[in-house]
């Protein structure tokens, strides 16, 4: 049954999206149809609820807790990757919030933030501009073809969404800077990565200069972890041992060197170096 669910669902929403681009566009379609395409969608929800139900019970009969049963019917049902890219959607709705509110995420008292977003930001800001310049001279061109009112909202839409993406993306790293406490180094890359590690294991750290970081933003190359902005990192951390990370999309890694960039390398490197007795001192 829940195989039969987890196929449903996959078939069923991109048909159903489909037949809403189809009718917001203005294309005519039989009546049989629409009424046809709209039962096998209820049917398919009906499924779903069942399994959710079902499973969701499940859950609770083993001792969970709402939340956690809820997760595991989640869990159960979404593939691990488009489950993480759901929670990077929300995560960016939440960074937004703290933005606005000019706060941050995992920043306690007594820690020092190590802000890394300047490196990044002007490329974003660019994205946005032409993003925006995109969705206004697209409505424009479709206004002026004469597309269906239906077609352009669609459009508009999706251009509405790349923008929020983009400055959710901008939100992501204000609002979550690496981390230095007493405790543990947390290096993150807005809300797609995030390391932590025992201050206890950080053997070494410098500064560096490498202007020629071209891979992904986080990328791990035998047990050397890079957290690359710009492609550029200027802070390399020594580990006296091995730290599991988990990459973006859940895959995990033990590394032994961890580089990322700091909007102040110096900075970074000198609260580093206090060892936490001196600082707890």
């Amino acid at each position: 049954m829940l195989g039969a669910a987890r196929a449903v669902l996959y078939a069923v929403i991109p048909a159903e999206l489909l037949l809403g681009i189809l009718l917001v566009s203005g294309v005519p379609l039989p009546g049989p149809v629409v009424v046809a395409a709209e039962a096998v969608v209820a049917a398919a929800l009906a499924l779903e609820a069942a399994v959710v139900s079902r499973l969701y019970r499940a859950g609770r009969k083993r001792g969970l807790g709402r939340r956690a049963a809820a997760r595991a019917v989640r869990d159960r049902l979404v593939p691990p990757k488009v489950s993480r890219l759901m929670m990077f959607d929300l995560h960016g709705m939440v960074s937004l919030g703290l933005w606005a509110a000019r706060r941050r995420d995992g920043v306690p008292p007594g820690a020092v933030a190590v802000p890394y977003a300047g490196g990044q930001n002007p490329m974003l800001l660019m994205w946005l501009f032409a993003m925006a310049v995109e969705a206004a001279v697209l409505e424009f061109l479709l206004r002026g073809l004469g597309a269906p009112a239906g077609l352009r909202w669609l459009f508009l839409v999706f251009g509405i969404y790349s923008v929020v993406f983009v400055l959710a993306s901008i939100a992501g790293g204000v609002t979550r800077p690496h981390v230095v406490t007493e405790r543990e180094l947390r290096v993150r890359y807005g809300v797609y990565f995030d390391a932590r590690i025992p201050r206890e294991l950080v053997a070494s750290v410098r500064r560096v200069r490498n202007f020629d970081e071209d891979g992904p933003p986080v990328e791990v190359d035998g047990d050397r972890l890079g957290v690359v902005v710009g492609s550029q990192t200027n802070v390399l951390v020594e580990l006296a041992g091995p730290v599991t990370v988990v990459r973006p999309f859940g895959r995990t890694a033990e590394v032994r060197s961890v580089r990322f960039y700091a909007d102040d390398p110096e900075a970074a490197v000198a609260s580093l170096r206090v060892r936490p007795a001196t600082r707890a001192a």
